[in-house]
């Protein structure tokens, strides 16, 4: 069975003050979010989902799925802040989508097998989709209890332009993934690479440390937690207009309780994103590079 591309869609974008989903990089009209499909299909992935905005369906649609049709299995859902389990009623003062974790159990009825998870304004490389592949389709996701996640080295996950938020990894000496420590401002300065502490202290961080960049390979049983884990979020932070259930405190929870194994798969290629809208140029001029370096067409789905 293929492997399924969960691409997580529907973020607002505030820092970068647009669309990032849907903006143009590639010479011939290219979103960033195509680059990664072009590489799923390359590395054995049957299906791709997409998890995004019922306001921006229809933009959506001509923009990117259109170009697709005929080159892989696609197909949509929507993250809509007040689909909730029974029991909970959205506050009204609720704006802000729940979060990476709720984006992924939106998608629950559209992916029945082993499926990876990605951010849409996030570039992986087609060496990470090949390591997701290998995982998914290995015995070792059989169980239904082992998960994985592509971790990329810190000092190549920075912009230049402002804070970023990343999952600072522990594993042990098999590279299981023991937390992922949420960092919500990290930032390069003449001390090196430091995270900004609630009460202004500044810590320290190893360049050299693997960190979380919502790159995962998953389980169809995930489900079930993320179900479980989010109407126990729910219970305690409904009330909190800017509260979010991420993904890695989701998989931090269920290691704590021995419920899974996370395998952390060494990525090798070279991370960017768009946080800031300043970060749009870097990123056009990486994916010239790329095509320049016969990595991609300068027209991916030209026939």
């Amino acid at each position: 069975m293929k492997p399924t591309l969960l691409i997580l869609a529907a973020g607002l974008g505030s820092r970068y003050g647009s669309l990032k989903q849907m903006d143009k990089l590639g010479p011939s009209g290219e979103t960033l979010l195509e680059y990664s499909v072009f590489d799923a299909i390359r590395a054995g992935f049957g299906k791709v989902v997409f998890v995004i905005r019922r306001d921006i369906e229809s933009d959506f649609k001509e923009s990117v799925l259109s170009k697709l049709a005929g080159k892989i299995v696609v197909d949509y859902v929507f993250q809509e802040i007040d689909v909730l389990p029974k029991g909970f009623e959205l506050p009204a003062d609720r704006v802000k989508p729940w979060g990476t974790g709720h984006a992924i159990l939106v998608a629950a009825d559209k992916v029945k097998e082993p499926f990876a998870v990605i951010n849409a304004d996030d570039f992986y490389g087609n060496g990470s989709f090949k390591l997701l592949a290998d995982f998914l389709t290995s015995k070792e996701i059989d169980n239904n209890k082992t998960y994985s996640m592509v971790g990329f080295r810190l000092e190549k996950t920075l912009s230049e332009f402002g804070f970023v938020s990343r999952g600072v990894c522990s594993t042990d000496a098999d590279f299981n993934l023991l937390a992922a420590t949420e960092k919500t401002h990290i930032e390069r300065n003449e001390k090196g690479i430091v995270s900004k502490l609630s009460n202004g202290d500044l810590e320290i961080l190893d360049p050299q440390s693997f960190v979380s960049m919502n790159c995962w390979g998953f389980a169809p049983s995930v489900f079930d937690f993320l179900k479980q884990g989010f109407a126990e979020f729910l219970s305690q932070n409904i009330q909190n207009p800017k509260s979010e259930f991420y993904i890695p405190f989701m998989v931090n929870d269920l290691i704590e309780r021995g419920s899974v194994k996370v395998k952390v798969l060494k990525g090798s290629d070279e991370w960017f994103g768009m946080t800031y809208q300043q970060d749009r140029e870097l990123a056009v001029g990486r994916i010239k590079a790329l095509i320049e370096e016969g990595v991609y067409p300068d027209n991916l789905w030209k026939s």
